[in-house]
Order: C-alpha cells, then structure tokens, then sequence
C-alpha cells in the first residue's frame, strides 16, 4: 500500500505545473481525477511533435510527461450541470489543484471558498502565475516569462562579451516543475496538520514566489553583495575549478567542492605545488585568481583522453562526470539500473525518483486517453447510465 493510498484528488489544473504536482500525487498512491474539456482537453496534448500513437488516441510526448497515473473526466464544467458534477466530486474530495486566473473559477462554484465551504477538510491549491493578490495577481503567468522576470535568465547563459553572449532560459520550465513540487509539498504538510486539526487548508503558490525562492545560493549572493550576480556560462561564481573542460577528445565537467579535492586534483595533474600555492591554496583564492587557476587545469586536462582523466579523478574522489546528450542519459547503466526509463502499458515513461523502503513509487496507470474514465468516476459518484447518456448527447461530458 502506497502512503496516499485512499486520497482522492480532483485535478483541475493543465499544462505542466499542476500537472507535475499531481502526477506526483499519483505515484504515491493518490487517487488522480484529471477533469479535461470535452472534445480538447489539456493543451499539451497537443503540444506536438513529436507525437504517441496513431489516429484518435494520438497524443503529445509532452502530455505524457506529467500525467500518469491519472482518470480522464471530460466534463464541460461552464455549463452549469458539468459544473454540478464537478462539485459533486470535489464534495468527496481530499484536495483539488487548480492552476486558472485568480478568480476564474469562482463562476462556476469552484472556487476554494464556495468548495471548502460545502467540505471544510478540503486542501485546495492554486497555482497562479503572481499569486492571489498583488500588483500582478490578475495577469497570467508562463514559465519562460517567469524565468525572465525572476532573475533566472539573467544569471543562465553565457557573458555579454563571449560570442553568443545573452540571457537565456533554463532548458526545462523549471518555474513550473519546481512550483508543482513546492505545490505537493504544502499539500502533504496540510494533509499531516488535517490529521491533527480536522481542518483542510487553501494553498496559494505562485510561479513568480517559486522563481525566486529557487534562485537559491544567486538570490544570497545579490543580497549580501547588493551587486547582480553576472552569467558566468558553466562555471561557477562561488567555487573554483568547478566547469567543464576540454580533454584530447571530449569535454569533462570536474567540480571542485572543497580544498582537499583540489589538493587530490593538483597531485593527479602533476602539480602538488598548486595546492600549497598561496593564490590556489583555498577556495576563497582560487575564486579570487581563477583567471591563473583555471587555464593552467585546462592545459593538463587537454593532454589526455576523457576516459583516461574520467577514470583517475573517480579514484582520487574528486567529482566529474561526461556530458551526455539525453538519450545517452537515458541509456546511462546507472539510469537503467535505478529503472528511470520504462513502459506502462507499452506508453514510454521516465520514472518517479522516490524510492520508499526500497520500493519504487511509480503510478501503474499509463497517462489517460481523454475522456477515458468519465463513465467509471460518474459511476463511482452515484450516476446511472441513463443521465450519463442524457450528459452525453448534450455534450456535457464525452
């Protein structure tokens, strides 16, 4: 039995950011109904190529990023009798995550006031671009302009004066990934305190708060300093040598966390005098010089093949590591020996990450046909067939 085994999620949100967050739900065991419009449903799924399948259950690879493990409710709830059956659900409900407009729901009595009202233990997330109130809580909010205004673009890329020098957004929306984790979270934290309350909760989470809380380390660095953080390309601002490098054959990432490893590193490429060398000798001064410090590694690391250098700083301890393409990744021994990559139901998955008492968490439903599960979750909220044929032909579910 799975830790959310018995929890029952109304999923409202689409894209990726609710989405992420229960999809993750889901692989813990959570029972995932994912309410789609009739007809259409979640925008991704067509958000292609490439695409999944052929004819009418063609669908996007990016719809089946992050919707395992869910049901498929086509319901029309902007006619009021799809709205109904929404709250219907919601009633029975444990959580609802929605991700529309601030307030965009409150038309239809799905709102967290009107649901929490009719079941107090309901845990509703909201998941905006700006959050509930604020100058910017009516506007809409999208990964890649989030990037941009929450500094993240401005610290990814490489400098103005190197070629191809710009901002440049992360290569994932990782506004939106990390807001569906901060989303489940708080869902599980409020899940813990209903235990003890009775109470359910209303979560208010922001793609913009989210961004700027996972600036992390450059965030600090800003506040201690008063002074922007600069694109630095694939080195670091606060560890030297921490980059890639270019060996005989192929670049290598080496990085560098602590004195000792740098000690290790020096002795390996022939020069223990670097480590006692007072402009390399700590961290604080190979920040200081990496100007000296880090051609003089590139030259040694140029004299030998990867495999070679690969091998001996895994002896010395000293962390590195290729840089794959992602289908060398996929492929990785270490990643199919974890069993990262697999199928359910023939449909093409990456896996969850969580392991609990050495058990994988992984949803076993594949990611939903639309519409899929309508009749089975109306069934199971006391509908017969005769009204389901009824909302049926008046195209309030599909």
């Amino acid at each position: 039995m799975k830790p959310l085994t018995g929890i029952k999620v109304l999923d409202l949100s689409r894209v990726l950011a609710g989405p992420w967050c229960t999809q993750l739900l889901a692989d813990l065991g959570a029972d995932v109904i994912k309410i789609e419009r009739p007809g259409s449903g979640d925008d991704t799924r067509h958000w292609g190529p490439p695409w999944f399948g052929e004819g009418a259950d063609r669908v996007a690879a990016y719809f089946l990023s992050c919707n395992r493990g869910k049901k498929s409710a086509a319901i029309d709830f902007s006619q009021p009798e799809g709205a109904q059956l929404v709250r219907q659900i919601a009633a029975g409900a444990d959580i609802v995550v929605e991700n529309f407009k601030v307030g965009g729901l409150r038309k239809f009595g799905l709102d967290a006031a009107s649901l929490r009202e009719a079941n107090s233990r309901l845990i509703y997330a909201s998941i905006t671009g700006f959050g509930q109130d604020g100058p910017y809580a009516e506007r809409a909010g999208y990964d890649f302009i989030i990037q941009g205004m929450g500094g993240m673009m401005s610290v990814t890329g490489l400098p103005d004066d190197e070629p191809g020098g710009a901002p440049m957004r992360a290569g994932v929306a990782i506004a939106d990934l990390f807001t569906g984790m901060y989303t489940c979270v708080s869902i599980l934290a409020a899940l813990f305190n209903r235990e003890r309350s009775g109470e359910g909760a209303a979560i208010d989470m922001a793609l913009f708060d989210t961004q700027i809380a996972v600036m992390a380390n450059q965030a600090s660095n800003a506040l201690v300093s008063g002074k922007d953080p600069p694109r630095q390309g694939n080195t670091h601002p606060n560890i030297v040598p921490y980059q890639p490098f270019d060996a005989a054959d192929q670049p290598i990432i080496i990085a560098v966390g602590n004195d000792r490893q740098f000690a290790r590193l020096a002795a390996i490429c022939g020069h223990p005098d670097w480590a006692t060398d007072p402009r390399f000798a700590t961290n604080e001064a190979r920040v200081a010089n990496r100007a000296q410090i880090v051609p003089l590694v590139a030259a040694m690391i140029r004299a030998r093949p990867a495999a070679q250098w690969l091998r001996q700083l895994e002896e010395a301890g000293i962390p590195a590591g290729p840089i794959n393409r992602l289908t060398q990744a996929l492929e990785d021994v270490q990643i199919q020996h974890r069993q990262m990559v697999r199928a359910i139901a023939g449909v093409p998955q990456v896996g969850s990450p969580v392991r609990l008492n050495g058990e994988r968490t992984d949803a076993d439903l594949p990611p939903p046909r639309l519409g899929q599960h309508t009749a089975e979750v109306l069934v199971d909220f006391g509908m017969d067939a005769a009204d389901a044929e009824r909302l049926r032909a008046a195209r309030i579910i599909s």
